[in-house]
């Protein structure tokens, strides 16, 4: 089954001139890591607003078409609905905070849902694992460390265990460690909880280590949406939508058209290390 399905979606933000969209089409499969990217106002915000709900049930504008999660019309569920079904982390951590510690946080977004008292016990402690905030529970979340305020709003929205979990521009108020930690928990939830995860985001290395699939906006517009490995074969298209393609990729690809192979790079660091190394071997040896 597809998580989402966008069909010939058309939004118009009410004090803008023109529509974002037009005719937007997308299909999401189901429990994929799915990675966004694209430059400033290319519509990454707005796409995944429209996935959670916000548009159009929050923010007003001219809506037209329609998003379906998991067979169900956005513009139709209630809140309580939505949440159970997707959870969404924002770029600010504290403009998600309404309680006084960390696991007051995370007990009142299950409350929310109706989520029993006894479980919501047992949600706590798991998900605290999952995020390593254990020691915290206590805390106000607005003293906390940048990374650590992340990882409560993260922890926040599994807790309630949705099938989609939205993630845009996690890491953009981050410092390098902050970062890691974060691109760490996304790499747990990928690997061991079975979830859609959608990420938007500017570090396009980890997108490429870490996504099964890749989508490039650019004014509105889809412009490729492929599996990660396909994805980064055409760096021409990427640069040309102002993305800056991570530097060992482009190596690679230089090194296969000097040598004149034709096949898909691998996209993992480590991987395309391997690969460069062997090819340089090689053809030195010949």
């Amino acid at each position: 089954m597809d998580a989402v399905v966008i069909k010939d979606l058309s939004w118009k933000y009410e004090q803008a001139d023109n529509f974002l969209f037009e005719k937007l089409n997308l299909s999401i499969k189901e429990n994929i890591f799915l990675g966004i990217i694209g430059s400033n106002e290319s519509g990454k915000t707005t796409l995944v607003s429209c996935i959670k709900g916000i548009i159009p049930n929050i923010e007003v504008g001219i809506y037209k078409g329609e998003v379906r999660v998991f067979n169900e019309p956005v513009k139709d569920m209630n809140t309580k609905a939505i949440a159970q079904k997707v959870g969404m982390v924002f770029s600010d951590p504290d403009a998600q905070f309404t309680t006084m510690s960390v696991e007051e946080e995370i007990a009142f977004s299950l409350e929310n849902i109706g989520v029993p008292v006894p479980e919501i016990s047992k949600r706590i402690k798991w998900v605290c694992e999952l995020t390593h905030l254990e020691e915290l529970l206590d805390k106000p979340p607005y003293d906390l460390s940048g990374g650590q305020k992340q990882r409560v709003a993260i922890a926040a929205v599994l807790a309630a265990k949705p099938k989609i979990v939205i993630l845009d521009e996690p890491t953009s108020m981050l410092d390098p460690k902050s970062k890691d930690e974060v691109f760490e928990i996304l790499r747990m939830i990928k690997e061991e909880l079975k979830m859609t995860v959608i990420v938007v985001e500017h570090n396009i290395e980890k997108i490429a280590e870490l996504s099964d699939e890749v989508l490039l906006m650019n004014n509105g517009k889809i412009i490729r949406h492929e599996k990660t490995d396909e994805f980064f074969k055409d760096i021409n298209l990427l640069k040309e939508n102002g993305l800056k393609v991570p530097e060992s990729i482009e190596i690679l690809y230089h090194l296969y058209d000097k040598y004149g192979i034709k096949k898909t790079a691998p996209v993992k660091l480590d991987e395309i290390m391997a690969e460069i190394k062997f090819l340089l071997q090689k053809h030195e040896r010949n």
